[in-house]
């Protein structure tokens, strides 16, 4: 069975970060583990609190992994300090991890910051050169990339400038109002769309930790970056399908782990 890690913060509410990583990669057929950058409180509302864990223990947790079920391919997700990246960078280019795939997690679907702003720079410099894709939204695309974006031909833009300076593929997922559920990927100088059809789904929290995980599990099996794309859109797509609504507040939140389904369809 094929291995992956997910390096990324605790969701105590269960639909993204850790958990939604967990599960996402377990319904894609791969053996999924863990390195739990921080703990927050948080449910489908609203981040309530957030509890880093140290760079020194973030470093143990590598290690164990790497030292005995050496992953096929790695997330990345929320990070929120400087000296987390360095750790994590140190000890990916320390082991030679293959297969990195880099979500920027900057912001909640609520609008909580999950990142200082110090630590951006330093996820730039140390973690986007290491990956093989990274995977933002329109806000953070415009962020990594210093571009307003507002169409189709700025997201194609933004996605060749962030890709050229730090030389990994890009996955510029739309929405925000910007070609809704039309993803775009820029890698080996080529653009290459994927289209998606908008699913009116208000429980959207964790779709992005989903996605990212989804593009993990394929490229640990094998799978090219384009069809770790394909698929991973089309269990996401499968996932909001299913409207699977559980919270008990006005926020959204998303568990595709339900989509047992979209998994036999889509797995060998």
């Amino acid at each position: 069975m094929k291995t992956a890690l997910s390096i990324a913060g605790s969701d105590s509410s269960g639909g993204a970060g850790i958990q939604a990583d967990l599960k996402t990669m377990t319904m894609n057929g791969v053996f999924a583990m863990t390195a739990i950058t921080a703990l927050t409180a948080q449910n489908t509302t609203g981040v309530q609190a957030i509890q880093e864990t140290t760079p020194t223990f973030l470093a143990q947790q590598l290690d164990a992994v790497f030292t005995d079920i050496r992953p096929d391919a790695v997330k990345i997700g929320m990070v929120s300090s400087p000296e987390l990246i360095r750790t994590i960078a140190q000890r990916l280019r320390f082991y030679h991890a293959e297969n990195i795939v880099v979500d920027p997690v900057m912001v909640a679907t609520s609008g909580s910051r999950l990142i200082r702003p110090e630590a951006v720079d330093t996820l730039t410099k140390e973690l986007l050169p290491l990956a093989l894709v990274v995977t933002p939204n329109i806000p953070e695309a415009e962020l990594l990339s210093g571009r307003t974006i507002r169409d189709r031909a700025e997201m194609e833009a933004a996605a060749k400038a962030i890709g050229d300076v730090y030389g990994c593929a890009v996955l510029l997922k739309g929405g925000h109002s910007v070609q809704d559920a039309n993803d775009l990927l820029y890698a080996g100088g080529t653009l290459q769309w994927f289209e998606g059809a908008r699913i009116q789904n208000p429980n959207t929290h964790g779709t992005g930790c989903t996605l990212s995980s989804a593009i993990a599990a394929n490229l640990a099996k094998g799978f090219s970056l384009p069809e770790s794309v394909r698929r991973a859109k089309a269990y996401i797509s499968g996932a909001l399908a299913a409207m699977l609504d559980l919270g008990q507040g006005s926020g959204p939140m998303n568990h595709a782990w339900t989509l047992q389904g979209t998994f036999a369809e889509e797995s060998d």
